[in-house]
């Protein structure tokens, strides 16, 4: 990680902001951050080396301030070697509600696609350009991009279908965009989280309701730690021989309806 400059959205809360913190440990030279300029951000910034960490108030579906904050890392720094893509929102309705005679709004359903798939799209398509422009390590490789999905692309539970169909389009284009850009040297893969503590996903589940989640992991039952996450992507960006592949971070849970 020694010397690297990385970009991680969603970086102001849990698996983001996992990565921004063993990103610093492990020695990295520069780690972009962004995330809602609600969010907490410019508090996260303040508590650490601002030499090392820079935040960006941006929200991922905004072409014109996605392009902006590239502008403002090649000024800072002239390259960017890492992409860790942890921006994402999920939202919970039925199709059909019986009870309710209602159906899935599409303003819903666009609403999580346009963050989850066409947020991460525009944000890599941005950074691949940026990446291309490195010199090549004695591999040939010039960036890694790792992306966010979920279990949720293989086994959407009841009300998750704009998060499921979000989720498989993203492990869907792992594979395309890792022989897109080959050709320039850039790697990369996908991180299919399962059920994760501390993070935004999971914060209105009662404790009950977690415990109930992590009885049904089969080992070990427990739920995520997002430094699980952060090391994986760590491994991702430090072993070249990953590459157009989607990995489950679950410990084996196969989620029931």
């Amino acid at each position: 990680m020694n010397g690297l400059v990385a970009l991680i959205t969603g970086g102001a809360s849990g698996l983001g902001l996992a990565c921004i913190n063993r990103f610093l440990k492990q020695g990295i030279s520069h780690v972009h951050f962004c995330d809602l300029p609600t969010s907490k951000g410019e508090e996260i910034v303040k508590t650490m080396d601002s030499s090392l960490v820079t935040y960006h108030p941006v929200d991922v579906t905004h072409d014109s301030e996605v392009e902006d904050m590239f502008k403002k890392i090649q000024e800072k720094n002239s390259k960017l070697n890492c992409l860790v893509q942890c921006a994402g929102i999920g939202v919970a309705f039925r199709c059909y509600n019986i009870n309710k005679r209602s159906m899935h709004s599409m303003e819903e359903f666009n609403r999580v696609m346009n963050v989850n798939v066409f947020g991460t799209f525009n944000v890599l398509r941005r950074a691949c350009h940026i990446m291309a422009d490195n010199q090549p390590d004695t591999n040939g490789q010039r960036g890694v991009i790792i992306n966010t999905s979920s279990i949720a692309a293989y086994e959407g539970q009841i009300g998750q279908v704009a998060y499921s169909a979000a989720s498989g389009a993203l492990e869907s284009m792992t594979l395309p965009l890792a022989r897109d850009l080959s050709s320039v040297g850039i790697r990369v893969c996908t991180i299919l989280p399962g059920v994760f503590d501390h993070t935004k996903m999971i914060e209105p589940v009662s404790e009950k309701g977690k415990q109930l989640l992590a009885s049904m992991i089969t080992f070990p039952s427990k739920l995520g730690l997002p430094d699980d996450f952060a090391r994986l992507a760590q491994h991702i960006i430090e072993n070249n021989y990953l590459n157009g592949e989607s990995i489950r971070l679950d410990g084996a849970i196969r989620m029931p309806p």
